[in-house]
């Protein structure tokens, strides 16, 4: 059962998340898992030393993300610009396992994509048995994705980048929490949450053709698809 919270952006809201991670390392217990990622995006920033539990989990997320999406992701990415070998990056602190002791191998071990998959090969085998009955009203399933957006260099407006993206709007599409993350360098890039009806949304097109297409593309080098969950 997936773990929910809500108001993550005060301070109710994290005190709920500080208490939900007392003695744990994530969210669901000692393994890294989508609902540190869903959660991780819906935190706007980084939790105060009045929260050491949740500033805890967050640096170790932040550190995952850094270190596993580059090589593991299942993403695209789309646009012109460097190469992410050739980026600026900033070196993210190494995870801390449940001991406090830094744990080099997690990357080795973790997976966070090794349930999509199979979700969504039943999700497939449950729309083509739907075609076969035709009593049955069909019903389109959606998707939580999680997206990277990087400006062109660290002069780019970043409020004129999340405006340009919020303003792409089609049916089956709303746009959820984001918040900025440092790159290097000054750099700065936007993480958003998007949830997506699956028969009116293709994601790469989403990309291709509106937000890295004029005119959005003049704040918008690339985008890179983190996460995506079927809900």
């Amino acid at each position: 059962m997936a773990v929910t919270f809500s108001d993550l952006h005060t301070e109710q809201g994290l005190k709920t998340l500080e208490e939900h991670l007392a003695g744990k390392t994530y969210i669901s217990g000692d393994q890294l898992s989508l609902d540190d990622v869903k959660v991780y995006a819906a935190v706007l920033e980084k939790p105060g030393d009045g929260f050491p539990n949740a500033s805890k989990w967050y640096d170790s997320v932040a550190s995952h993300l850094a270190k596993s999406f580059p090589g593991k992701a299942v993403g695209v990415r789309v646009g012109s610009g460097v190469a992410p070998s050739e980026a600026p990056q900033t070196e993210a602190p190494a995870a801390a396992g449940a001991d406090g002791d830094v744990d080099d191998d997690d990357d080795d071990d973790i997976d966070l994509f090794a349930d999509e998959t199979e979700d969504e090969k039943k999700a497939a085998e449950e729309r083509e048995a739907a075609k076969k009955d035709t009593k049955k009203t069909k019903e389109s399933g959606k998707s939580s994705v999680l997206l990277d957006v990087k400006p062109w260099d660290d002069e780019t407006d970043m409020k004129k980048l999340e405006e340009a993206v919020r303003s792409v709007q089609m049916p089956g599409l709303t746009w959820g929490a984001s918040k900025l993350v440092p790159v290097g360098y000054g750099i700065k890039k936007l993480t958003i949450m998007m949830t997506i009806v699956d028969d009116l949304v293709s994601v790469d097109n989403l990309i291709e053709d509106h937000l890295t297409s004029e005119p959005n593309n003049e704040y918008i080098q690339s985008v890179d698809i983190v996460a995506f969950n079927k809900i």
